[in-house]
């Protein structure tokens, strides 16, 4: 029984892997938090860390132009780039770890090891 427990378990953890066997995580905008909060918390994702450039007008990542999608996107360059010199995906709450990559169109959100 044991051995059946461990070989459906393995078998379920190589469907969560990638195609080069890491898993990948993005940070996003939890769509429960308030338009003001996810705007504050942007502005400083964007003032410490992430790389805000794609978000800007004209930018790959401008469209959608919403309060959300800006900030799942500075939320998770921040969270990539930080996250192994001891950054989080907090932001006083406004934000979750999602293993759904939210790339759409030319907008690319990156998913470091």
């Amino acid at each position: 029984m044991l051995i059946k427990t461990l070989i459906a378990l393995f078998f379920l953890l190589s469907l969560l892997h990638n195609s080069d066997g890491q898993f990948e995580d993005y940070c996003i905008a939890d769509e429960q938090t308030p338009e003001d909060v996810l705007e504050e918390a942007k502005k400083w994702a964007c003032s410490n860390g992430a790389d805000c450039s794609a978000i800007g007008e004209n930018g790959t990542c401008y469209l959608p132009n919403t309060v959300k999608d800006h900030s799942s996107y500075a939320f998770n360059s921040y969270y990539q780039n930080m996250k192994h010199k001891g950054g989080s995906c907090y932001f006083n709450a406004a934000a979750i770890i999602s293993d759904l990559d939210p790339s759409h169109d030319s907008c690319k959100f990156e998913s470091l090891p």
